[in-house]
C-alpha cells in the first residue's frame, strides 16, 4: 500500500478530469466504483486508487491511497505538476 499527498496548483477540476483520463476509461481503464466532488475511487487489475481532493490557497491538494496501482500513483503524481 502506498500512501502519498500532492499539491498542484490546478483546479479542483482539472485534477479530477486529469485522474478520471489517467486511471479510468481511455487510461488505464480502473473502473470508477465511488465519486463525490472530492473523492473517486478506482477498482480493477486487483487494486484500488482512492484520490481524495481538497481546495488549497487556490491550488488542490490531491491524497492518494493505492493498492496495486503504486508505480502508475507515482507516475501521475510526477505528471500532475
Amino acid at each position: 500500500m502506498l500512501k502519498m499527498e500532492i499539491r498542484t496548483r490546478k483546479s479542483l477540476e482539472q485534477v479530477v478530469q486529469r485522474l478520471k483520463s489517467f486511471f479510468g476509461k481511455g487510461g488505464l481503464g480502473l473502473d470508477i466504483k465511488d465519486e463525490t466532488p472530492v473523492c473517486l475511487t478506482f477498482e480493477g487489475g486487483g487494486g484500488y486508487v482512492i484520490a481524495t481532493l481538497c481546495e488549497d490557497g487556490g491550488g488542490t491538494r490531491v491524497d492518494l491511497v493505492t493498492q496495486e496501482w503504486d508505480y502508475q500513483v507515482k507516475e501521475f503524481s510526477s505528471r500532475l505538476g
